[in-house]
């Protein structure tokens, strides 16, 4: 019965006080109190704690603030298409380093943390997870689709071939690597949108001339660069040394992605750093 009534208690709270109350029980729960402890702490129910923090993983800030009726979907984002331009051509420019950043590459992690920093916006990294789908800047299908093919296991498995006089390394990362392009963004009911001015404003065809190297872990967490142009050969092993010292281990690393001509190099990457790189190959 009191749950009942501190839920409608909060409910009938004036927007701007709602929206505080939300934001200080979420952080609390972000911040490792459980939903129960936070509930007895601002007098709801443990219910209406779970409902605000799961709203949050979905939509990230948006989930704050007032929901107003008659909106269009593309109208509640918590980001404008300003923003989102900004952001997409941040990414492309350059690592995050390059902005004073803990990070030698782009992460959903990064990503949240530069949000926060120029707009003060606190976005979950689920929610970053959808931006870079909408724009179609991270092509994590296929990794996703070859490392359940291959399994995720620490051995080489069927279906991947791996570099002559090349050991598996035990206890290194696991990284599935690909060269990508970006695609077309999404529409949210007709699916990819090709050839139209869009919020990249003054780049044709979303992205113009940018391509991604992308790895993504067994645990899921995606690292990437992007850059206008097709990598050198030193940016390529300059992006491998830029995973290594983010992860501060070695890698075992299973190229699924990638360009004929630089197959060559990624062979000589065992060699070049002996017991801190493995490689293999998806056969498909």
């Amino acid at each position: 019965m009191r749950a009942d009534m501190a839920t409608r208690d909060a409910r009938s709270l004036p927007p701007d006080a709602l929206e505080a109350l939300r934001r200080r029980a979420v952080a609390a729960v972000e911040s490792g109190a459980s939903q129960t402890e936070v509930a007895r702490l601002f007098g709801v129910s443990r219910k209406t704690v779970g409902v605000w923090v799961s709203a949050y993983q979905r939509m990230g800030e948006e989930s704050f603030r007032p929901k107003r009726r008659g909106r269009r979907p593309g109208e509640q984002m918590a980001l404008s298409p300003a923003q989102q331009a900004w952001i997409v051509r941040t990414i492309v420019d350059g690592t995050p380093d390059r902005l004073g950043m803990p990070h030698r590459l782009w992460t959903g992690q990064a990503i949240v943390e530069l949000v926060n920093r120029e707009f003060r916006i606190l976005l979950s990294p689920a929610t970053v997870s959808k931006y870079l789908l909408r724009w179609g800047l991270i092509e994590e299908r296929r990794l996703l689709d070859n490392r359940r093919g291959a399994g995720t296991v620490p051995v080489p498995r069927r279906g991947m071939r791996g570099v002559s006089g090349n050991e598996w390394i035990a206890n290194a990362e696991i990284l599935w690597l690909a060269w990508t392009r970006p695609h077309a963004p999404l529409h949210p009911q007709r699916g990819p949108v090709a050839g139209r001015q869009n919020l990249m404003s003054g780049f044709r065809d979303y992205f113009g001339d940018v391509n991604v190297l992308v790895a993504m872990s067994n645990r899921g967490v995606v690292f990437f660069q992007a850059k206008r142009g097709p990598f050198d050969a030193k940016q390529v092993t300059e992006f491998l040394e830029r995973l290594m010292a983010q992860l501060g281990k070695g890698l075992n690393v299973i190229i699924c992605g990638w360009p004929l001509q630089y197959y060559g190099l990624v062979r000589t990457w065992p060699q070049r750093y002996p017991n801190r790189v493995s490689v293999r190959f998806t056969l498909t």
